[in-house]
């Protein structure tokens, strides 16, 4: 007979609490973020094709459903610990584990089959990269998976240390893969395939107390009004988030794709620096709605979410110039440079909208979530039409991501204070 008095959530009352463990998170994303940044250090002693392609192969790899997967397992695992439900989660966990097998292994079957297409089309010098980054996919998807079981169990601490010996495990092996054996964009993928792998298996060793549990028959129809939802609405988030570098690289060369590549690595360490304000603040809103509490959590994220993305971008502004120079080569120095301030300046209103998100959904209000697609579908034929219409324009890409960004950000505002009535669903 499995034993389940220890797995409880953290005490998530006090306010000390949330900003002892955000501030973690926040120190967390910074270490495991600059180990993973410094491997782009390695782009100096790499072609600027190959580190286009790399960009390029980690796009692939961000624009897979890991904050959906994730926010969904973070949002039932919360909810099952609220109402004494770990047995279903451990249901849940094993089918959704095995299903991804399935759905990752007939994608490297057409992956397979199609790889010459692939590696012409995107302008490839070989397929070894494209192979090193099938098993990349297949643990980024487990990654978030498991994150979200911790993240909903609030096992705060775990979770940031999953993230500093991934970014730590990603570094030292592209490092020794590129300088050492003289591997290009193939040895970086290499090592993002370590450090996200070892970071995985960190997050599912934590929680084998949760999936290896007996598991009993979960309510389907119920679990899909609540997953559907979240997984279009965070899958919407993370289309804005990472879809712009993979619609460039069709219009761009490789050598042209360097700096927006390189622009994009620093400007989107904003969204990461406050992510870790909603990572806290979701899997508490979750238990305090399930439990029918009241939490003004919320007006502080926002809050902390505001100033610190503001502060950051215009940091980036002033120094991201010097930080170019120090890292790239002289080649690319001043695109990038000239990029910066408009990637910067398009990631603000997503680092809000991503807070309005997150407690939209944590609350089940829904209703945003339609919205959220038409807005995404949107800018995924905009996109394009607008490179057409300016070709030969890499600015162009972040004028139209910003826009839409704050598109967003106005949906989900109005979402969030135009229609406070809104019924929220049941969970």
């Amino acid at each position: 007979m499995e034993k389940t008095e220890n797995i409880k959530t953290v005490d998530h009352k006090p306010h000390a609490a949330f900003f002892r463990q955000s501030g973690w998170l926040m120190v967390s994303a910074i270490a495991g973020g600059a180990m993973t940044w410094f491997v782009h250090f390695l782009a100096k002693s790499i072609p600027e094709s190959q580190y286009a392609v790399f960009g390029t192969l980690l796009m692939v790899v961000a624009c897979l459903p890991t904050m959906p997967l994730q926010m969904i397992f973070a949002q039932q695992s919360a909810l099952a610990l609220a109402t004494g439900r770990e047995r279903q989660l451990a249901g849940m966990i094993r089918l959704v584990w095995f299903c991804t097998f399935i759905v990752w292994a007939l994608g490297a079957l057409m992956i397979f089959v199609f790889q010459k297409q692939i590696v012409a089309g995107w302008h490839l010098p070989n397929a070894t990269a494209l192979w090193v980054t099938l098993p990349l996919l297949l643990a980024s998807l487990w990654l978030p998976m498991f994150s979200g079981v911790v993240q909903g169990r609030q096992d705060f601490f775990w979770l940031g240390w999953a993230t500093i010996l991934g970014g730590t495990g990603r570094f030292i092996a592209a490092a020794f893969l590129v300088l050492a054996l003289g591997f290009g964009a193939a040895g970086m993928m290499a090592g993002a395939l370590i450090g996200v792998g070892f970071s995985a298996m960190i997050v599912i060793w934590r929680t084998r107390d949760l999936w290896s549990l007996r598991s009993e028959k979960f309510d389907g129809k119920s679990l899909m009004r609540q997953v559907v939802p979240l997984m279009f609405g965070f899958g919407a988030c993370q289309f804005m988030f990472t879809s712009d570098t993979m619609y460039a690289k069709a219009y761009f060369t490789g050598d042209e794709m360097a700096p927006y590549v390189a622009a994009g690595t620093l400007s989107r360490a904003l969204l990461w620096l406050v992510l870790p304000l909603a990572q806290v603040m979701f899997p508490k809103i979750v238990h305090a709605a399930a439990k029918s509490e009241k939490t003004n959590l919320f007006n502080l994220v926002v809050l902390g979410t505001a100033v610190l993305a503001i502060c950051g971008a215009l940091g980036l502004w002033l120094v991201g110039p010097i930080m170019v120079k120090i890292v790239y080569k002289t080649s690319y120095v001043a695109a990038t440079t000239a990029l910066l301030p408009w990637y910067a300046g398009a990631m603000v209103p997503l680092a809000l909208a991503n807070v309005l998100v997150n407690d939209l959904l944590a609350r089940a209000r829904f209703s945003v979530v339609p919205w959220m697609v038409l807005l995404a579908v949107a800018y995924g034929f905009t996109l394009p039409a607008m490179l057409n219409h300016f070709p030969g324009k890499l600015e162009v890409v972040l004028q139209t991501l910003g826009a839409f960004n704050l598109l967003l950000f106005g949906i989900c505002a109005w979402f969030t204070w135009g229609r406070k009535s809104a019924p929220e669903n049941k969970i």
